[in-house]
């Protein structure tokens, strides 16, 4: 770091060495010569830009940026570091490492990597490489729609493997002791193992020695609901001789002596994971699945907007002939819902609470409890389809599951942004839903039964700006940024049926670069259109959340923060827009309004926050409430601590690799200590690696702030784990998740979103 950078540093100098790894993990496979590892890193390729835009702008985030100046000509010099475009030295697009770091590549034979990061993976499912254009023109020479693959639906063209034991213990033998077992209601018809002792010398792998090879989860809790089928049970089980000379195999509970008897009596229980709510049992799941659940007051309120669009062409032909008779009996048939806006809990966003955004696979239950211990002060679930929580698809409903540590309650400084008196900071939780639909009955439905089956959330937010063809093309998503009329009414129906929870949406700038639509969907979802506001009021959207890009940027440009402020400052003027409306048939019905003081709508901003110094710059000059961070988190998830102290944190790659050890003992509580479990924890910590190795400690740059979208150069760092950790390799993100999590699995394959490569073990 320069000398005339005035940071504030914490957790090592360039020369300190890493802490070997916690738990018996000293052994991990790191090579001694850093350099050579180093020079494996992704080569600065030069390309010319189009002449559209300037090179930065027009060059995915995860690949190398161009220096090809567009004015120029293609034929210009494009060395990286001969033409700075910064003012203070700095390479656009390039991150400004100190030269001591930097590694000569000038003679190195290397293949380059063809590496390319999709950064829709972030907030989106699945991931979009090509324009419609260039795939309607792949389909036309294929010879048309037939041809196209038969594969739909999220990373479908994406293959984990299958690791499971090689020999599969019945559930009635997996969680009590050898000689009294529950009674397998399959009987003889039953082909999985009842041989417990067969099961642990032939039919698993042997217990893992990393960690200590202690269950993290039966250390934490007391006892391990993975049971038998734990690949660390030998910290919990022993073996009892009886009187009459046998020898039982026993699971050790120790939470019956703390007074909690925790341990699985049921088929039901077996679902249940220590410290985890928002829990779905499987009955409600199969009723909805066989559409035996109940969705009277749904479909009361469904029927109504099926004819709101004859009723508003009826009172606006009345209206418009100047005939008050007859407009009394039309807003007598509209019926009340149960809970109106203004009647919902109360929300709070403010400078104090910034905010991890709804991500699409990284936004798991462990990467949310990590990010919750290092300062975030609001989560949200991963985004969750509408039709499938309708059909009680089990996959969707357990993107809704809950850590505790998410439903302490966010700091809260009353005197940062107007709230009402009597707000109760003590009930309020840091956890809210996010789901997607394409039709206003899926997300009234949807609403319905979040309200009803999960108890803890803090609000449901609709997800309107998702840029994923999948999505965008059924009709959701960003998709609803030119259908408003559909927007609103999925607003309305939401908060019809959601009970006390509100209701939130988050957006983009609109579709195309070059026609924002924002502004005029903030007017129709904090007032309503004009011709529904005198009669059914505002929609009651509690907050919005605007995502600084259009559709069709994706992640290709820099997040228009001051586009953003507009926007903020269109919000800032709701209350004088309000009192203006007064005793006027513009003014939507108070009770329409949030449940906010004046009926304010919270405003959140979204994009490209990598620093402390970014965040409160946003919020002080686009006067933002908060806001919400995603890739940032993604690749340094201290982020939410930074913010917290106000200083940049130099974290040591021995304090990084706490990081992922704790990710990974997280992993094993949600998923299970199993094999499945295990399976699970280290895909999606090697889909959370995909984005850390991008991360370039403090200590190493010579310019700050730091910028999300600089790509390194080739560098080493200042030990050998660090720059183990800088690896775009994903072969070295296999080695770091056997540092916890043990050898991988012989059928376990792993191909990476960012690469066009992939892993598979050799079994």
């Amino acid at each position: 770091m320069s000398e005339q950078a005035d940071v504030k540093m914490e957790g090592g100098s360039p020369q300190a060495q890493p802490a070997p790894p916690a738990n018996g993990s000293s052994n991990a496979p790191v090579e001694s010569d850093a350099g050579e590892r180093a020079s494996k890193r992704l080569k600065m390729e030069d390309s010319a830009p189009s002449q559209a835009a300037p090179a930065f702008e027009k060059t995915a985030p995860g690949e190398a940026q161009d220096n090809v100046n567009p004015a120029k000509g293609e034929n210009e010099d494009a060395n990286p570091h001969s033409k700075p475009d910064h003012v203070d030295g700095r390479t656009k697009g390039i991150a400004p490492i100190k030269k001591e770091y930097l590694i000569d590549l000038t003679n190195r034979e290397d293949e380059p990597s063809t590496q390319t990061n999709d950064d829709d993976v972030a907030e989106g499912r699945g991931s979009t490489e090509q324009t419609d254009s260039q795939r309607d023109s792949r389909d036309s020479r294929k010879g048309g729609k037939k041809d196209r693959k038969k594969n739909k639906g999220q990373n479908t063209e994406r293959s984990f493997g299958k690791f499971d034991d090689a020999i599969r213990l019945c559930n009635s033998r997996a969680f009590y002791p050898e000689f009294s077992p529950r009674e397998c209601r399959f009987a003889e018809r039953c082909k999985l193992c009842h041989d417990l002792r067969k099961y642990l010398d032939e039919g698993r792998r042997d217990d893992v020695e990393t960690l200590g090879g202690k269950c993290p989860v039966f250390e934490q809790h007391g006892y391990c609901p993975s049971g038998w089928k734990c690949r660390f049970v030998k910290s919990h089980m022993k073996e009892v001789e009886h009187e009459d000379g046998r020898k039982e195999l026993i699971l050790v509970n120790n939470s019956a002596a703390d007074g909690k008897d925790v341990g699985p009596k049921d088929e039901e229980s077996e679902e249940q994971r220590p410290a985890i709510s928002n829990i779905v049992s499987m009955d409600k799941k199969i009723d909805l699945n066989r559409k035996r659940t109940d969705f009277t007051r749904s479909d009361q309120y469904i029927k109504w907007l099926n004819q709101e669009a004859r009723l508003s062409e009826e009172f606006q032909n009345r209206r418009k002939a100047q005939a008050d008779e007859g407009i009394e009996d039309l807003r007598a048939r509209y019926v009340d819902p149960p809970f109106k806006p203004s009647e919902k809990r109360r929300l709070y966003f403010g400078v104090e609470t910034p905010t991890l955004a709804p991500l699409t696979t990284q936004g798991n239950l462990p990467f949310r409890r990590l990010c919750v211990e290092l300062g975030a002060q609001l989560t949200y679930a991963e985004m969750a389809m509408g039709m499938p929580l309708v059909q009680g698809t089990k996959s969707d409903w357990t993107l809704l599951k809950v850590h505790d540590s998410e439903l302490t309650a966010p700091k809260f400084n009353p005197g940062s942004v107007p709230v009402f008196d009597d707000y109760d900071h003590k009930v309020d939780i840091k956890f809210g839903a996010q789901i997607s639909g394409s039709n206003y009955w899926v997300v009234t439905k949807a609403a319905d039964v979040l309200n009803r089956y999960c108890p803890h959330l803090r609000l449901i937010d609709l997800n309107c700006g998702c840029p994923i063809d999948m999505v965008f093309k059924s009709g959701g998503g960003s998709a609803l940024l030119e259908n408003q009329g559909k927007l609103e009414r999925m607003i309305r129906g939401m908060n019809a049926t959601s009970g006390e929870v509100p209701i939130t949406a988050k957006i983009r700038t609109g579709i195309r670069n070059n026609r924002p639509t924002a502004t005029q969907l903030i007017g129709r979802l904090a007032f309503g259109s004009r011709e529904h506001r005198e009669r059914l009021g505002a929609p009651g959207c509690a907050a919005l959340t605007l995502h600084g890009r259009s559709r069709e940027q994706r992640y290709t440009k820099k997040a228009d923060w001051g586009y953003i402020g507009e926007c903020a400052a269109l919000i800032k003027t709701y209350n004088a827009e309000k009192a203006a409306l007064t005793d006027t048939i513009a003014e939507p019905d108070a009770s329409t309004l949030p449940n906010a003081k004046d009926g304010r709508m919270y405003f959140l901003g979204n994009g490209d926050c990598y620093s402390h110094t970014e965040y409160f710059e946003n919020i002080e000059k686009a006067r933002v409430d908060t806001v919400m961070i995603g890739r940032g988190a993604l690749i340094k998830p201290w982020l939410f601590e930074e913010i917290e102290k106000g200083q940049y944190l130099d974290k040591s790659s021995s304090e990084r690799l706490t990081y992922i050890e704790k990710f990974a003992r997280y992993g094993l509580e949600a998923w299970g200590s199993d094999e499945l479990g295990i399976g699970f924890t280290r895909r999606f910590l090697l889909e959370w690696l995909s984005f850390t190795h991008r991360y370039v400690p403090i200590g190493l740059l010579e310019h700050l702030p730091p910028s999300l979208n600089d790509r390194p150069p080739a560098y080493k760092g200042r030990d050998e784990l660090e720059t183990l950790m800088a690896s775009n390799n994903y072969k070295d993100w296999i080695k770091i998740s056997e540092m916890f999590l043990g050898p991988v699995h012989p059928t376990f394959k792993f191909q990476p979103k960012h690469k066009s490569n992939s892993y598979e073990a050799e079994g």
